[in-house]
């Protein structure tokens, strides 16, 4: 009897909640944090917020995390090559949504966070995510931008970071960051990280061949798997298709996104070439190599996801051929991640 009346234990670092720390790990008889959402994922990747109670129940295999819904302000850095021009953006996460079953920011704790969330960490994941869709064209923001340009950017950025992360931007600004970021400093520390490829700065890139490869490949086989199908909902949804022909484009997409979540499902073991047999380490770090660039791929569907929202039809078609793009490189990686060995072109 004297179980039933146990003290419900504090959740550690709680008051990091809503400053440093976007979310954090609870375990069964942690006490809830008051006024803050509870995400519980179970052993398939499936997500529920449970009623508040005193203190968290968790089954086996299940995980839980309890987040602040913000506001929180963050400095970003839209071009890597600028460090002096920032946007000081302002976003909150949705704390309940009564005609929503399912929501993104619950998809990207169960997917990509490991323990504790911070909010350095998420804001790193935002920048990215603004920088590649600028690098890339997705979106734009020319110096001097007249009104009608910002508003243009800004309606992308909302749709980016919605659809990428499900975080609600209140506000964005223009800021000087000259006198916070050292660019001598930044270079410095880009060519210590990564000599060999300084002119191009990409240190993740080295970062990764000295990281564990079956830590790497595991995470990435599990976004993989939690987010394609997300992916395939979302293309279901985001546009309807205008015509016959793009109906057609469509449903032969999902049909192949249907394909990669049934073989990310089934991947082989990172360490094994066959039952029993092991794998050289250098095919593993190729392996590892492909579902890496897997995701990476997977970044850029979540983020045409929100081009395709609310695109006009004359530029559905070319939306289509990117995302066709984007699907056969999902396949590519696929296929060389679940090969044992390098296939060499004739």
């Amino acid at each position: 009897m004297l179980g039933l009346f146990k003290r419900a234990t504090p959740v550690a670092d709680a008051c990091e909640l809503g400053r440093t720390a976007v979310a954090l790990p609870l375990y069964s008889g942690c006490g809830m944090p008051p006024g803050c959402p509870v995400v519980v994922v179970d052993a398939r990747g499936c997500t529920r917020r449970p009623a508040p109670a005193k203190r968290i129940e968790l089954r086996d295999g299940e995980l839980a995390f309890a987040f602040h819904p913000g506001p929180y302000t963050v400095d970003l850095q839209p071009f890597a090559q600028a460090p002096e021009i920032g946007l000081r953006t302002s976003f909150a996460i949705d704390a309940s949504d009564p005609n929503s079953a399912h929501h993104r920011f619950d998809l990207y704790l169960a997917s990509e966070a490991a323990g504790r969330l911070g909010l350095e960490a998420l804001a790193g994941a935002v920048e990215a995510a603004v920088q590649r869709e600028l690098r890339e064209g997705g979106l734009d923001l020319p110096p001097c931008a007249t009104i009608e340009e910002w508003n243009a950017f800004r309606l992308g950025l909302n749709e980016l970071l919605y659809m990428r992360f499900g975080l609600t931007v209140d506000d964005c600004v223009p800021v000087d960051l000259g006198a916070s970021r050292d660019y001598a400093a930044m270079l410095a520390a880009r060519s210590q990280a990564c000599p060999a490829q300084a002119a191009a700065a990409p240190a993740r890139i080295c970062a990764f061949d000295a990281a564990e490869p079956t830590l790497v490949d595991a995470r990435a086989l599990r976004r993989l798997f939690l987010e394609l199908p997300g992916v395939m909902c979302g293309l279901r949804l985001a546009a309807l298709p205008s015509s016959p022909e793009q109906f057609r484009q469509q449903q032969a997409l999902l049909q192949r996104l249907d394909l990669l979540c049934v073989g990310a499902s089934t991947m082989p073991a990172l360490g094994l070439a066959a039952p029993g047999q092991p794998l050289h380490i250098d095919e593993q770090l190729r392996r590892a190599r492909h579902s890496r660039r897997a995701t990476a791929s997977l970044d850029e569907a979540w983020a045409l996801l929100a081009r395709l929202k609310g695109a006009q039809p004359g530029v559905l078609e070319a939306l289509y051929d990117e995302c066709d793009r984007i699907v056969a490189n999902l396949e590519a990686d696929c296929e060389g991640r679940r090969c044992a060995r390098e296939q060499v072109a004739a």
